[in-house]
């Protein structure tokens, strides 16, 4: 098995007086490829891999899990939310170019959506009344519909114009929402660009930065800080946005770490925040398979 490795051990031994207040480490099984990580109910937690389509759930807390969906073919899982009303978990396909939905108590499939013009569906967003996905690909995103339970409806595909303008290679990639959901922040991979965007009308405008997030893959907001994994560059960039998301100002790299093998997307409990591994060529890491996952204490990150 693969084990989730404690970022900085020597001081959160002092933020975590023992073993059993917080489980340190966490096993993922054997040849799994996990990109996607997102906590759930209470101390759950769900990771999917990407090749097998899998889901594996566990437990911050206590360390133990196992797969809760099993391989589906023909299927790629990349990022991936759960949805609290429902209790579903909402999982965007990658080259696969589907959203599927799966029960997060038993793994059944509950519904899955199909776009055949979708070039790579990256990252999606939950908010109140809709479930929102990136494509890296193809200048566009998904919307999928929630009634008043959190149960999923209709599907849509909406433009992104304005100031985000595509270029070759990887574009919108991590997605968060504000404003209930009115607009959403996607960063754009290859530039670095953060962009807030109309979640109705798809009309972007840029977030100016101080110096771009080159790289960034998965996002976190927490207030008015976003935190951007930058895949590549093997760290995570803390950005504290202005009112209004017209501006903002890399402050730090909250984590650099040699535990780092190319992460992707990162998920909050308490006082921390999981990274994952991806290990995507060219990996920079230092090569031990056992690194699944890195976590670091982080103020502000608190589990929604």
């Amino acid at each position: 098995m693969k084990r989730i490795l404690l970022l900085s051990a020597a001081l959160c031994a002092l933020l975590v007086p023992s073993a059993s207040a917080q489980q340190r480490t966490i096993a993922l099984p054997d040849n799994f490829t996990p990109e996607g990580i997102a906590s759930g109910k209470g101390n759950t937690f769900y990771a999917g891999s990407i090749e097998s389509a899998e889901i594996f759930r566990g437990s911050y807390e206590t360390g133990q899990g196992s797969v809760l969906v099993t391989s589906r073919p023909g299927r790629n899982h990349i990022g991936l939310k759960y949805e609290k009303r429902s209790k579903l978990l909402f999982v965007a396909g990658g080259p696969s170019k589907g959203i599927y939905v799966y029960d997060a108590r038993n793994g059944a499939d509950v519904r899955q959506y199909a776009f055949p013009n979708a070039g790579f569906i990256n990252d999606v967003v939950v908010t109140k009344r809709a479930v929102y996905a990136t494509d890296s690909q193809v200048q566009q995103f998904y919307k999928i519909a929630l009634d008043r339970n959190g149960q999923p409806g209709e599907a849509t595909t909406i433009p992104i114009t304005g100031e985000f303008v595509y270029v070759p290679g990887f574009n919108a990639n991590g997605i968060e929402a504000v404003k209930g959901g009115k607009k959403l922040i996607m960063v754009q991979s290859g530039t670095g660009k953060l962009f807030k965007v109309d979640s109705a009308s798809g009309n972007s405008r840029g977030i100016e930065l101080n110096r771009p997030v080159t790289n960034g893959d998965g996002i976190l907001l927490r207030g008015r800080t976003l935190y951007v994994v930058q895949n590549q560059d093997e760290q995570i960039a803390v950005v504290k946005l202005r009112r209004g998301l017209r501006s903002g100002r890399v402050k730090s790299v909250m984590m650099r770490n040699r535990s780092f093998d190319v992460p992707t997307t990162i998920a909050p409990y308490k006082r921390f925040i999981y990274a994952v591994n991806g290990r995507f060529p060219p990996s920079g890491g230092d090569g031990n398979p056992q690194e699944d996952v890195v976590r670091v204490r982080t103020k502000g990150a608190r589990h929604r």
